[in-house]
């Protein structure tokens, strides 16, 4: 039996990944004295907060086989194995921007550690669609994927006009 996920496992991970991005760039603002870098750094929060919610109104309109499990998992193992692999290579809890960066750091270095956290997002999730089938959801993972295209977007603009 190979291995495949459900689109409910797949969104409660990439909100839990969008929590984590509203954390960090939250705290990277904090960071930079520039009040412009600091207005964009709050709008990358808040636009991770609009993916919280739009990745959750997404789960609530699943259908009943795509929340199924596919095999018998009583202590979320399968979640836990996909937060698991998530927190290593996309936002994480432990991503403290004050820990990631030194006291003097740029506008430009936040920026691009922020673009290649999103960029490697849209590797995680485009590896993982392989593993939801149509059946349970595959579709909902590419909406995952085109939602962080527009953070990919949007910061390669700002890099490019620094």
């Amino acid at each position: 039996m190979s291995i495949q996920f459900t689109a409910d496992e797949m969104l409660r991970v990439a909100e839990q990944i969008e929590r984590n991005g509203v954390a960090f760039y939250t705290l990277a603002a904090q960071l930079v004295t520039d009040a412009e870098m600091n207005a964009l750094l709050l709008r990358l929060a808040h636009w991770e907060e609009s993916h919280v919610v739009l990745f959750s109104e997404m789960r609530r309109l699943l259908r009943e086989e795509e929340r199924e499990a596919v095999s018998y998992d009583p202590d979320d193992q399968v979640l836990l194995y996909l937060r698991a692999f998530a927190d290593g290579v996309v936002f994480t809890a432990d991503d403290h921007p004050e820990s990631l960066f030194p006291p003097d750091v740029t506008a430009g270095v936040i920026l691009h550690t922020a673009l290649k956290r999103e960029q490697d997002s849209i590797l995680f999730y485009s590896g993982m669609r392989g593993y939801v089938p149509a059946r349970l959801g595959a579709e909902k993972v590419e909406g995952i994927i085109r939602e962080e295209y527009g953070h990919v977007v949007m910061l390669q603009k700002y890099i490019a006009a620094m």
